[in-house]
């Protein structure tokens, strides 16, 4: 699968039963429909978590395409004390991380059960980003 932002070819990560797809170059991420559900324990938690924020329409990002659909993906924002705008695909494939929302996920110890098991989770996968 190539990145949405550069499109280079992304490497699969695993880590407690649940792999994500990893730019080296950009280092953001893409993560599959029900990969954050395996996480949260439940697709409900899982959904309060992502769309709390509801649709970020202010930002001047630049759209990206889904890396499996190839649609344009919508911007949301999650919950948390630092609350991270993410792409998510509109047609249910996934979502997508920059280096920066990661890195705003790691920071955010999270307000709520659901945004600290997040944070752990990629703690665990990119322990580097967590200084």
């Amino acid at each position: 699968m190539d990145c949405p932002v550069d499109k280079d070819p992304m490497v699969g990560l695993e880590y407690d039963d649940i792999e994500i797809d990893f730019c080296m170059t950009c280092r953001g991420l893409w993560l599959d429909a029900g990969e954050l559900e395996l996480l949260f324990g439940d697709a409900e938690t899982c959904r309060a978590f992502l769309s709390a924020g509801g649709p970020a329409t202010a930002i001047q990002e630049k759209t990206r395409r889904c890396p499996r659909c190839d649609a344009k993906m919508d911007k949301w924002t999650t919950s948390g004390d630092d609350p991270v705008v993410y792409d998510h695909c509109p047609e249910g494939d996934g979502l997508w991380l920059d280096a920066g929302e990661l890195r705003a996920i790691l920071r955010s110890g999270g307000s709520d059960d659901a945004a600290a098991r997040v944070a752990r989770f990629l703690r665990g996968m990119f322990p580097e980003d967590a200084s």
